[in-house]
């Protein structure tokens, strides 16, 4: 290499590093008002907030990584031929590739999981056979509680299917069976009144975004027939509702002489010689 090639190539160089710095020094600056705005935006929720963090910070990462790796190859090609070298870094990639194909499925999981802030940390969800609140969300792995108080990590790339049972609003159904004998005109008639009782309890009524709704007959049964009362809540407050609202209509039909009946059978015993 003569001494203009090598004057030519150290002046690449020097604007290779400089084009590097000012884009890690963009990158910075940019990412900070990103995270500042988003730690400032009024009426976000405390955990879609953590998500956005570290959706940027995931992000600020890797574009971290890929301006300083260009930048290292930019300046390898300077002084020496690197085709050998991308050559090689190709193939321990792609052998890198095949063993962390999960891995890789799992960070993509839970980027879209964040982007698309499918649930959140304090979400109720199921997963497959798995179902719990959402105690931490990575990139790479869910954390469920169960109600048992087991943990359960669910890698990000196994997440297909996902019910969130606490998104934007939540359903409370009690279905009570009534026997056969009762009038149920006036079952439903009793429980449309003891639910919207309910309805105005102070204690109560914050959590209830309607007034509760009394559909039946929904059911035949072999012993009962089903009616059902439906309660839109607030976000994960259906389960205290419908206990609440189960003691309540126990209650009412124990005082109204309603019979709330159980599984049972009757058995004939006839004895030999009679018809």
């Amino acid at each position: 290499m003569g001494l203009e090639e090598l004057k030519s190539s150290l002046i690449s160089s020097v604007l290779v590093v400089v084009l590097a710095a000012l884009g890690l020094v963009v990158l910075q600056f940019f990412s900070r008002r990103a995270l500042r705005l988003v730690r400032s935006t009024e009426g976000l929720h405390e955990e879609r907030r953590q998500q956005l963090v570290t959706l940027v910070e995931s992000l600020r990462w890797g574009v971290n990584v890929l301006i300083a790796g260009a930048a290292l190859l930019m300046l390898l090609s300077k002084f020496t031929d690197i085709t050998p070298l991308l050559a090689g870094v190709g193939v321990a990639g792609l052998a890198v590739s095949l063993g962390a194909q999960t891995l890789v499925r799992d960070l993509i999981g839970g980027f879209l999981i964040l982007v698309e802030n499918q649930y959140t940390v304090g979400d109720v969800i199921q997963v497959g056979d798995f179902s719990g609140e959402v105690e931490r969300l990575t990139l790479r792995a869910t954390y469920l509680r169960d109600s048992n108080g087991r943990l359960h990590i669910v890698p990000n790339g196994e997440v297909r299917i996902v019910s969130n049972l606490t998104k934007e609003w939540s359903r409370a159904l009690v279905d009570v069976g009534v026997a056969y004998e009762e009038d149920l005109d006036h079952v439903l008639h009793v429980l449309e009144v003891t639910a919207g009782e309910f309805a105005q309890d102070p204690a109560f009524e914050p959590q209830l975004l309607e007034p509760p709704q009394v559909m039946g007959p929904i059911s035949l049964g072999d012993w009962a027939v089903t009616v059902r009362v439906m309660v839109k809540t607030q976000p994960g407050k259906q389960w205290g509702v419908a206990r609440e609202l189960q003691k309540r209509i126990l209650a009412t039909c124990e005082r109204e002489g309603i019979t709330l009946p159980y599984p049972r059978q009757e058995v004939w015993v006839r004895e030999p010689g009679q018809s």
